[in-house]
């Protein structure tokens, strides 16, 4: 096993603990403390990457279309996305007369938190995480789980039929997709020997298993890319919100900041299952390393490891975004077949060679 000489981010966390514990104590005042940081840095850290991914996106579909996309409001069009938002914090957030209030205005924090939550276990960089949970990926599919409950919620309380069906329609698309995604993770579990992030990502030290991992890690890869897009609700899974259909789907009846906040959550939900697929099958912030090519391996130490972390995600998020612009959007019947009757059965033939290939130590 080779020594990384990639850059840790422990001793900056171990000063800023130890700096907490001299200034408040070794007691629940530190451990807030820390808590608040926490999440201070990572709403500072989602903010500006949400506007960034709005902007990307933007420029990904004109690149598709062969158009130029924004290019008025700031250098290429860059602070668009920027007006956009300001647009959305002056508008009026209107709650329908007849709807259940509570439930109304609870929904869209439920979606935003919930995406927020699932982002703990995510290393970043070598060392760098907020959480390292022992069961880190059972915690990231246990948790975004939850976020189908606000989308319900939203459609229900609203009092209307086309956010009732859209709603609906998202509840069936994510209970379903949410089995290929499992087998899909459970394959890199069954390679790697454990639940814990950090311990995945030492696993693909000697190589990413994309590549060590044979056929069924391509097929997981791919499974999982396709089964993540549609629990996030994108095109061309987007029948939740088929606005020829449905009008907007679940949130219809949403404006201002609350729409706004269905709009964080779903760049959120897409950074986050680009960045847990860049990290079961794309080895995460580990390096590209080929062997005992020591002196090549030596030179992909030296770039930092939170690049080749971000790098591994954007791809994955160019990937996901080009699937907009390419694919029609599928009906309600293609969506339900292409997962029960394709996607699952190959999921579960895949996660059989994965367990084979473990056995026999077949992998590199």
């Amino acid at each position: 096993m080779r020594l990384l000489l990639t850059y840790s981010f422990s001793s900056l966390s171990s000063h800023i603990h130890a700096w907490l514990i001299s200034s408040m104590g070794d007691g629940m005042a530190a451990l807030v403390a820390e808590m608040v940081i926490v999440g201070i840095s990572l709403i500072v850290f989602l903010v500006p990457l949400c506007f960034f991914l709005g902007y990307m996106e933007r420029k990904v579909a004109a690149f598709m279309q062969l158009r130029l996309g924004p290019n008025r409001v700031g250098p290429k069009g860059s602070m668009q996305i920027v007006a956009d938002t300001v647009k959305l914090l002056f508008k009026e957030g209107l709650t329908p007369t007849a709807s259940d209030k509570f439930l109304f205005n609870l929904a869209p924090v439920i979606v935003v938190v919930t995406s927020m939550l699932v982002m703990a276990p995510i290393a970043f960089a070598k060392d760098f995480q907020i959480w390292d949970l022992s069961i880190g990926v059972l915690y990231v599919t246990s948790i975004s789980s939850i976020a189908v409950i606000g989308i319900l919620m939203a459609g229900w309380s609203s009092y209307n039929k086309y956010s009732l069906l859209g709603a609906m329609r998202s509840g069936a698309q994510i209970v379903s997709y949410e089995l290929s995604i499992g087998l899909s993770i459970l394959s890199v579990i069954v390679l790697t020997g454990s639940l814990k992030m950090s311990d995945i990502v030492m696993s693909q030290q000697n190589g990413w298993w994309i590549f060590k991992g044979h056929l069924p890690m391509w097929i997981s890869f791919v499974i999982f890319v396709i089964a993540s897009t549609a629990e996030i609700n994108r095109a061309p899974f987007d029948l939740t919100e088929a606005e020829q259909e449905l009008t907007a789907g679940f949130h219809t009846e949403y404006s201002g900041m609350k729409f706004a906040m269905f709009l964080l959550s779903e760049y959120i939900n897409l950074f986050v299952v680009s960045a847990i697929a860049a990290t079961l099958f794309l080895g995460g912030w580990m390096p590209f390393h080929i062997g005992h090519w020591e002196l090549f391996n030596h030179i992909m130490d030296f770039i930092p490891s939170s690049i080749w972390f971000m790098g591994k995600t954007f791809f994955i998020i160019f990937i996901i975004m080009q699937f907009r612009w390419t694919f029609p959007r599928l009906r309600v019947d293609q969506l339900l077949t292409l997962e029960w009757k394709y996607l699952l059965p190959i999921s579960m033939v895949n996660i059989l060679l994965a367990t084979l290939i473990a056995i026999m130590g077949w992998h590199f």
